[in-house]
């Protein structure tokens, strides 16, 4: 099940972010390490799924912003759950701690993209930077996870 993320978990992090096959990043040294154990520490908190001490997936919010900043599993235990545990996870903590809508961005056409449709996020109408806006509210969120949402 998802733990906490601790700054000592960074390089796995970075590890599995620079290993997937959708929203690669065009310019890697976009996302660093330090950006990393700041959206963990100061400016949000996230989760990992460790197996046999490796982490194979993980999710981060920016709670000063409302943002998802990243949810990525290994390409090679995709499809196990995994994802949608360290959404969760993510989502109830913010939740219970912070009022605010949540939002993130990712490419359309993606996986990514019928992921967050499925898991009962909005998405805006137009696309946003050439990418599909989501939203999330406390309201919504709580409606789903009691069984009475979309």
């Amino acid at each position: 099940s998802p733990r906490p993320a601790t700054p000592a978990d960074i390089p796995e992090l970075m590890r599995v972010r620079f290993l997937v096959n959708e929203n690669v990043l065009s310019n890697p040294a976009l996302v660093t390490p330090e950006d990393c154990r700041l959206h963990i520490t100061t400016d949000g908190f996230g989760f990992v799924w460790e197996e046999a001490g490796q982490v194979l997936g993980f999710s981060i919010i920016n709670t000063r912003i409302g943002n998802v900043w990243a949810l990525f599993v290994d390409p090679a235990h995709d499809r196990k759950g995994i994802g949608r545990a360290l959404h969760d996870a993510l989502m109830d903590r913010y939740f219970a701690e912070f009022e605010g809508p949540v939002w993130l961005s990712t490419e359309p056409g993606t996986r990514a993209e019928g992921f967050y449709r499925k898991a009962g996020w909005t998405a805006e109408p137009e696309l946003w930077k050439g990418e599909v806006k989501f939203w999330m509210t406390k309201v919504d969120w709580l409606s789903l996870r009691s069984g009475t949402g979309r």
